[in-house]
């Protein structure tokens, strides 16, 4: 650095010559408030941008000024530590003073309010699309709140189908296990995370209880929550099933149930092969006590949010429960 001295910088006159020019004195003053690109100094100074250019490369040089590139752009910031060398310290005073005669320290803020401009004018435009939509995002979303979820090594999506809830799972779990009877089904959903790139998820052709599944699951010491998304409602015998489910459950692990409540629309036998419309609240609990579950709670989830399937018109409930620890 030329201003540190040192046996192998250049002399300090060089410094001092570096430093005579007012442009650059300008320039080093307006870079030590705010990191600005090229073309927003050329601005502040009153000057081209290819002149700007050549001020700005005996000061990158020197290593006064810290150069970033972003794209096409090239933003200059006051290096670290230069404020030190007494010399340096005296050009930024000179500079300063000269920007506060000629306003252009004033204007900093106005160029940094201006890059909003472009956003601004962008978000202020009328929006296509139907607001109802989920983001297409909302993986990037869910990996984003992934930390902040204690336990979630892994989870079980019993009776996955086509891998929708996977969507949902697979950026918050460090691994997931999808299970489903239909092969169709599972093809779906091998699309579906071949397209969103996710590496953490089986899938398992087969029953939820059968052995595969139980072995992957005892591995990691059970699962730390288990999920049936609209499953109960086929099941033959769902208190049996619950109770199947919340066996892959760690001991303090959670089982999420989400289906129907009751409901009188007998199409859907016809359209979905439900074995049952729907359940009461007091059913799904009488279901997890005898299943061993502890802490059951049923939550009402408003036909609002759940889409515009077949069953969109119906709302849904959530059961969650816990098995215990001394499971």
């Amino acid at each position: 650095m030329a201003v540190a001295g040192a046996a192998s910088d250049p002399p300090r006159w060089e410094l001092y010559k570096l430093l005579a020019e007012p442009v650059r004195l300008r320039l080093l003053a307006l870079a030590s408030e705010e990191e600005l690109a090229i073309g927003e100094l050329a601005e502040l100074l009153g000057e081209g941008q290819p002149k700007v250019s050549r001020h700005v490369a005996p000061l990158k040089r020197a290593s006064l000024l810290s150069i970033r590139k972003q794209g096409t752009r090239a933003l200059a910031t006051l290096a670290e530590g230069v404020k030190n060398d007494p010399v340096v310290a005296d050009a930024l005073r000179e500079g300063r003073a000269l920007c506060s005669a000629d306003g252009s320290l004033a204007r900093i803020a106005d160029v940094v309010r201006a890059r909003e401009a472009a956003a601004r004018a962008f978000f202020s435009q009328p929006q296509n699309g139907d607001a109802r939509e989920l983001p297409s995002e909302l993986p990037a979303y869910l990996t984003a709140l992934a930390p902040l979820l204690a336990h979630r090594r892994l989870a079980v999506d019993a009776g996955t189908g086509d891998g929708s809830l996977l969507d949902v799972l697979a950026p918050v779990f460090d691994r997931v296990v999808g299970v489903d009877r239909e092969a169709a089904q599972l093809a779906r959903a091998r699309a579906r995370l071949a397209a969103r790139g996710y590496g953490n998820v089986t899938l398992h052709e087969g029953e939820y209880d059968d052995s595969v599944v139980r072995g992957i699951v005892e591995e990691h010491g059970g699962a730390d929550v288990v999920f049936a998304a609209r499953v109960l409602h086929h099941a033959p015998r769902p208190g049996r099933a619950l109770a199947a489910l919340s066996a892959l459950a760690r001991p303090g692990g959670a089982v999420v149930v989400i289906d129907y409540r009751a409901h009188d629309d007998e199409d859907l036998r016809e359209k979905q092969a439900d074995q049952w419309l729907g359940f009461e609240t007091d059913e799904l609990l009488r279901y997890a006590k005898k299943a061993g579950l502890s802490d059951p709670r049923v939550t009402t989830i408003d036909a609002s949010r759940c889409g515009d399937g077949p069953d969109g018109h119906l709302d849904w409930q959530v059961l969650v429960a816990r098995r215990p620890l001394d499971a």
